[in-house]
């Protein structure tokens, strides 16, 4: 299986506008490689961006100050 993808399929497995990724590309958010005048994207680096911008869900413990409220 190719570790380059298309923008199609990119936009395809983000659920996102083609458009989208486009303004992503020329604000520098997300990178790829133009081959013969297609964008292509790697996997792997998608797959990093995304883990990147996870958050945890869980709430932030309130700090620990040693005092009793």
């Amino acid at each position: 299986m190719s570790r380059l993808i298309d923008i199609d399929e990119l936009a395809d497995y983000l659920k996102l506008k083609k458009q989208t990724l486009y303004n992503w590309l020329n604000q520098g958010k997300i990178s790829g490689i133009k081959v013969g005048g297609v964008w292509r994207f790697d996997r792997r680096d998608i797959e990093n961006w995304l883990r990147s911008k996870k958050r945890s869900s869980a709430p932030e413990a309130p700090p620990v100050t040693g005092e009793n409220p």
